[in-house]
């Protein structure tokens, strides 16, 4: 592409197969999970949740403050639909949440350490919620994995999950 030609996606490039694309990794809103941990075991039970305590670190990894739940601390596992699309791709799985955790906030390009240590799986989706590419790192080379994945045109955001196993664990963006 011609130096300040426009991609046809509006989805930047980079100049080069070495330059960095900047990123965001993010969890989920604290507020959607907040009412949970009120609710008793049998009116969780109904609504498929699970009340647990993290009896090992790392084990319970929490989707809103994206780090190990510490042994001890209080959990939720429950199903969420982490790629609510009208495509093939519509997906949902289980996640813990840590009672009473903050949102994360990470700094463009940081990697938290609950992904550092993990084999990941790392799926790229188009606009249109169409998976476009797909890769299994260690979390050690996730970077390297965003890189390439979001220096496509075509790819509009990737989702990560634990591949062993295999639960959504943060979505990825541009920065």
């Amino acid at each position: 592409m011609a130096p300040g030609a426009e991609d046809p996606d509006n989805l930047p490039t980079p100049d080069d197969e070495d330059s960095i694309m900047s990123f965001q990794i993010s969890g989920l809103p604290a507020s959607r999970f907040t009412a949970l941990f009120e609710l008793g075991n049998e009116e969780l039970a109904a609504r498929g949740v699970i009340r647990m305590v993290a009896d090992k670190q790392p084990g319970f990894p929490c989707r809103v403050s994206l780090r190990d739940a510490e042994a001890g601390e209080t959990v939720l596992l429950l199903n969420y639909e982490h790629l609510p699309v009208a495509s093939p791709y519509r997906s949902s799985h289980a996640i813990f949440v840590r009672q009473g955790a903050t949102e994360a906030r990470l700094a463009v390009n940081e990697i938290p350490q609950l992904l550092q240590i993990r084999l990941l799986s790392v799926r790229s989706f188009d606009r249109s919620g169409m998976m476009i590419d797909a890769d299994v790192v260690p979390g050690q080379e996730l970077a390297a994995a965003i890189n390439r994945m979001l220096g496509q045109n075509t790819s509009a955001y990737l989702h990560v999950h634990n591949a062993k196993p295999g639960c959504f664990a943060a979505r990825v963006d541009r920065a």
